[in-house]
């Protein structure tokens, strides 16, 4: 059989189809196919032990042989001249003053930046139809009145500059005063009332 079989075919031999389940067409090259198969000898093949021990042998010598040259202890002749010592032990001295010379007192001041005490924030929302929008949180003791964010013009988005203490806030935007939101921009936490807050992270 020269000629590429066909992949139902092939699943036939895999033992994934039977010839039953072929089309029609191809139930004659799916006959072929398993007689075939039927004429291979299924007999298993029995290796001598003897070649096991041979390969092993092989494989063996030619490890060795490749790194012997690694292993082998060889013997290492150094000449010295002793013209050539003076020279060596004036850099070794040299190298040792400089290492273990004391370092000089330095004259410069070195500053120190401190971290910011309080961060400006600006908080954005867009609140399409609203008459008035706050910001209540941790930082003004969820006060619903005491932080209003200002209109942008004509437009619909609402905006606050902040200046905060460096931590954790959480916060909710209050529209018209009675509809309580989180930032739809910032993550969340679970109030523990069933709503959800804004969490700024400073």
């Amino acid at each position: 059989m020269s000629h590429e079989l066909h992949p139902l075919v092939k699943l036939l031999l895999d033992g994934e189809l039977r010839l039953s389940d072929l089309p029609p067409e191809l139930k004659p090259e799916g006959e072929r196919a398993l007689r075939l198969l039927e004429s291979i000898d299924h007999a298993p093949v029995a290796l001598s032990p003897a070649l096991d021990q041979r390969v092993m042998m092989a494989v063996r010598a030619r490890a060795t042989s490749r790194w012997r040259w690694l292993v082998q202890p060889r013997e290492l002749r150094i000449h010295v001249r002793p013209w050539t010592l003076v020279p060596a032990l004036a850099a070794a001295a040299a190298l040792v003053f400089v290492v273990l010379r004391p370092a000089a007192p330095s004259t410069e001041s070195v500053a120190t930046v401190a971290a910011p005490e309080s961060v400006t924030v600006r908080l954005v929302l867009h609140a399409p139809g609203a008459e008035r929008v706050a910001v209540a949180g941790s930082f003004n003791q969820w006060n619903a009145a005491a932080t209003p964010l200002l209109r942008s013009g004509t437009t619909e988005v609402w905006t606050a500059t902040l200046t905060l203490p460096v931590g954790q806030h959480q916060y909710a935007f209050v529209v018209d005063g009675i509809r309580w939101m989180p930032d739809p921009s910032a993550p969340g936490v679970d109030d523990g009332f069933g709503r959800r807050n804004s969490v700024l992270a400073l």
